[in-house]
């Protein structure tokens, strides 16, 4: 990094809380300059990007919304949630997804002399995105990545090898792909050992990155579509998250921003 920048705390940046979960009213744009100026003044963190059924644990789960609570920021990442919130009439500016904010964290890295490790997803995954990235990205970083075997919570083992690896290497960015909750069971275990380094969840991500899944075409994510896109694609794996869980989840939670919006417009 070149030259440290004076930049907002976590705590002073405007929000909008839905069901309780506080998510930052920020721009990609603005996010990833956060991130960056946080790195050239040594400072790391912890970035949620969270989607509905992110929102949908951390309101039936109190294990879970202490942990998305414990992070650094948290953006939607999820067409409903910006929807919701425009509804509630604290409009967040727009739908910040991790699969897309990793390739402008991976471009500004290479630009920045960032270093960037990737931790889980598939071993052909890990690889093939490594593999992408640098490509891309001339002089991208790409200081290590591993795909170890880590349980729901990890254990006390999994926890200490990677961070031996980690504090070694001191990457300025992490992203870890074991899908949620575990992948934010871990970085909350790794995080207080890299106080200079920013940690992202990114589930599926290094697929997309990869090539072994394909993300939606523009016009589904723009439409808010994209679930559709994944369901077609792994019917399997995401029938009963996207149709049994996440929907009629949905539905509740525009049904309490607009009663929210109601009774704050009758008090007034």
């Amino acid at each position: 990094m070149n030259e440290a920048a004076s930049i907002p705390s976590p705590a002073h940046l405007p929000v909008c809380s839905l069901m309780g979960m506080r998510l930052a009213r920020m721009r990609q744009a603005d996010l990833v300059e956060h991130v960056f100026a946080a790195l050239a003044d040594g400072k790391g963190g912890w970035l949620v990007t969270a989607n509905l059924d992110f929102l949908r644990r951390y309101v039936r789960d109190a294990r879970v919304r202490a942990l998305y609570d414990a992070a650094d920021l948290r953006v939607a990442d999820g067409a409903p949630l910006v929807w919701a919130s425009r509804l509630q009439g604290e409009a967040l500016p727009q739908r910040i997804a991790g699969s897309s904010l990793l390739w402008l964290l991976a471009e500004r890295a290479a630009r920045g002399g960032c270093s960037l490790y990737l931790l889980g997803g598939t071993p052909a995954a890990n690889e093939g995105a490594a593999r992408v990235l640098a490509e891309r990205y001339q002089g991208l970083n790409i200081c290590g990545r591993s795909c170890p075997a880590i349980s729901s919570p990890p254990t006390a083992d999994e926890v200490a090898h990677l961070r031996t690896e980690l504090a070694a290497l001191q990457p300025h960015i992490v992203l870890v792909a074991l899908g949620s909750p575990k992948q934010e069971e871990l970085i909350a275990r790794l995080r207080p050992h890299l106080p200079t380094t920013w940690m992202m969840g990114v589930g599926v991500s290094l697929s997309f990155v990869a090539g072994e899944l394909g993300r939606a075409p523009a016009w589904m994510r723009r439409a808010g579509l994209e679930w559709l896109h994944r369901l077609a694609q792994e019917p399997g794996r995401l029938a009963r998250r996207y149709l049994v869980e996440d929907l009629p989840f949905a539905l509740r939670l525009f049904s309490a921003v607009l009663m929210a919006r109601l009774r704050a417009r009758r008090s007034s």
